[in-house]
């Protein structure tokens, strides 16, 4: 049997206590947006500080939200953007993290360190809008898609995970008469199926949280994504069209953390189905030897 030691009581006893800190300071705030999002104005108002339950459970919040035409088209158009944006994601972030890993590729080292230089430098707002307008991008959803089509930090991690392959096994296949496709569909994605999960983890959350290209790229408000739609609501604290004034007045502050609840469910939904990939996509081909 292990001796009993105080200083490992004493450390015990802090390290757990700074982590259920840090995990009552994660929950707590998410716990009072989900508690207002069901309450009324006035338990909102007449609250102070972290609200942990409420007297009057109230859903006329969720139902408003859910009867505004503008949020739904918000989420249409949002899960239409993660659908053209999320299989070119993938697909570009392969073929860049492939040339990247290979050690046979003809003037590898300038073109990739054109591709690594884009990861610390960019043209800038300006110049990313009239390159956007120039292409007759605007008011189109593929502004949003085709702006964000490749992120150079998800295709390191890309690489990392192809590094970590055997060689061996790209050389058999090189043998058997397959092309770089070959091996890349046939060989390497079925082997980085976690780094894949990954990465559309990543990609998946910031096309869903995006908001700020679309409020430069977009100006029909029908094409607006989610996140510009709960932004007028937060922000702007106005109604839209399909709210009448006086009932969205009345959950003025309510239907703001319902939208929140709203807008933020389905990527929490999604991500505990990733979380198991997360750590092994992330660390493999870390460490060698």
């Amino acid at each position: 049997m292990k001796k009993f030691k105080f200083e490992d009581f004493i450390f015990d006893f802090l390290i757990y206590g700074f982590l259920i800190a840090m995990a009552m300071v994660t929950i707590l705030p998410v716990w009072h947006i989900i508690v207002a999002s069901f309450s009324t104005s006035t338990d909102i108002a007449t609250n102070s500080g972290l609200m942990l339950w409420t007297k009057n459970i109230d859903f006329g919040a969720y139902e408003m939200v859910f009867s505004d035409k503008a949020l739904i088209g918000g989420f249409k158009n949002t899960l239409l953007y993660l659908g053209g944006s999320l299989p070119l994601n993938l697909f570009l972030t392969v073929l860049c993290g492939y040339f990247l890993a290979c050690t046979n590729m003809y003037w590898k080292k300038p073109i990739a360190g054109l591709i690594m230089f884009t990861m610390f430098f960019n043209g800038g707002m300006i110049p990313n809008y009239l390159n956007i307008k120039d292409l007759g991008l605007m008011d189109s959803l593929w502004s949003l898609i085709l702006s964000g089509a490749l992120s150079v930090y998800n295709a390191v991690i890309c690489k990392t995970a192809i590094e970590a392959i055997p060689e061996s096994l790209k050389e058999s296949a090189y043998i058997d008469g397959a092309n770089d496709f070959k091996v890349i569909f046939k060989i390497i994605l079925p082997l980085i199926k976690p780094t894949l999960a990954v990465l559309t983890l990543y990609y998946g959350v910031s096309h869903w949280n995006s908001w700020f290209n679309a409020s430069i790229y977009i100006k029909d408000a029908d094409l607006l994504p989610v996140q510009n739609v709960l932004r007028s609501i937060l922000v702007a604290n106005s109604s839209t069209e399909n709210i009448d004034a006086d009932v969205f007045n009345s959950y003025a502050e309510t239907i703001k953390y319902a939208a929140i609840v709203v807008s933020t469910a389905p990527i929490m939904c999604v991500y505990p189905f990733l979380q198991k990939y997360f750590n092994k996509g992330v660390m493999i081909g870390a460490v060698k030897g």
